[in-house]
């Protein structure tokens, strides 16, 4: 198994909210990125990311681990919930916020850079 993909898993399974996304929440640099995060930020909770346009091995490794191809991903306690039109549909609908401060809560205090 490769470290990227070590790294990968790490990541994953020490953050129990998880964004990989182009940028960083301050400073998103694609529309779609940007949006995750508005959707995110309107939960009310801390989450990690990872800029994957500073980390071009987990961008190469991520979509065959997580079986999808794009950026954002959202992932909340191991799991991967989705891209950012899932994430933005989940918001809307008031159903992603819940999901988040469970995770939030199963977690201990997460730092804000994976």
């Amino acid at each position: 198994m490769s470290e990227t993909l070590d790294t990968i898993k790490q990541q994953i399974s020490e953050n129990s909210i998880l964004l990989y996304m182009k940028g960083t929440p301050q400073m998103p640099q694609c529309g779609f990125s940007a949006q995750a995060v508005q959707a995110l930020m309107g939960c009310g909770e801390r989450f990690a990311f990872v800029n994957i346009l500073d980390n071009p091995d987990i961008r190469a490794e991520l979509p065959k681990y997580a079986n999808w191809p794009t950026f954002p991903q959202l992932w909340l306690n191991g799991e991967l919930v989705g891209g950012c039109d899932i994430i933005v549909e989940m918001y809307q609908n008031g159903e992603l916020a819940p999901m988040v401060k469970q995770a939030a809560g199963a977690a201990p205090e997460s730092s804000d850079d994976a």
